[in-house]
């Protein structure tokens, strides 16, 4: 399904010209174990390209691809193998979101991992076959353990090696969005992952626009500087994508 919004005027104190991206470009929002959804949009993306008789591009992944949704495993080795298959015209970015930071977190200190279970980590033990852990320090190290082993070590680098921001012409892509208080680039771990209170609400006063995932919302937008991608795949069954090319912003829903 595709449909087209342009921006709408910004705030008198705020000037943003047209999304211009080097080439087109396609942000996915969060996918939270939704397999079937990504690989459908994964789809209808490449049927757009070929539409447009292909030519370079990227897809670029807003993070949260775990946690919440039953296949959080398929959604990393989808994702893994479509990096690996690269091309000259054809680029792969995955962004951190703060689902794999916190089950990054839970690797390295399982003690403080009450939070990601109780926020769709259980879900993710169940998609690597581990199980529901005793609510104790030694069961949650040993689950902690666990799921390392299941994850191994691919994954592993996969998600340590996540970008925070990724940045082509006067857009910048970041799951949470960015602190628009701050240069793009001197923003903090913090406010990529989990955003200020200021992110929704407050444009920038640089003209950049901002690609954002993280605030799940009925309909994906493009205003006042912000493009948001999340349309709460996992309740909604509505993985949504932005489609950004030629001064124009269109998303693509499953």
């Amino acid at each position: 399904m595709l449909s087209w919004f342009r921006k709408r005027p910004a705030p008198a104190h705020a000037t943003f010209d047209p999304p211009a991206p080097a080439h087109p470009h396609y942000a996915i929002g969060d996918v939270h174990g939704c397999a079937t959804l990504l690989d459908d949009l994964l789809g209808q993306i490449a049927e757009v390209q070929a539409s447009r008789g292909g030519g370079p591009h990227t897809v670029v992944a807003m993070g949260d691809y775990v946690d919440r949704g039953e296949d959080s495993r398929a959604v990393l080795d989808r994702l893994m193998a479509e990096q690996a298959a690269d091309t000259a015209d054809r680029r792969t970015v995955c962004l951190m979101g703060n689902h794999e930071a916190m089950l990054l977190d839970f690797l390295e200190d399982p003690d403080d991992g009450a939070l990601w279970l109780r926020n769709g980590g259980l879900q993710t033990l169940a998609s690597f076959g581990v199980a529901l852990p005793p609510a104790s320090p030694e069961g949650m190290a040993a689950a902690s353990d666990a799921l390392r082993e299941a994850v191994g070590p691919a994954r592993l680098a996969f998600l340590r090696a996540l970008d925070l921001t990724y940045r082509s012409g006067n857009l910048v892509f970041s799951h949470a969005g960015l602190d628009p208080d701050l240069p793009a680039d001197e923003q903090s771990e913090r406010a990529c992952l989990w955003g200020t209170s200021r992110s929704l609400s407050q444009p920038r006063g640089d003209g950049i626009w901002v690609v954002h995932g993280h605030y799940a919302m009925d309909e994906p937008h493009a205003r006042d500087g912000r493009i948001a991608t999340d349309t709460g795949a996992v309740h909604s069954g509505r993985l949504t994508c932005a489609q950004i090319t030629d001064g124009t912003v269109g998303f693509l829903s499953t």
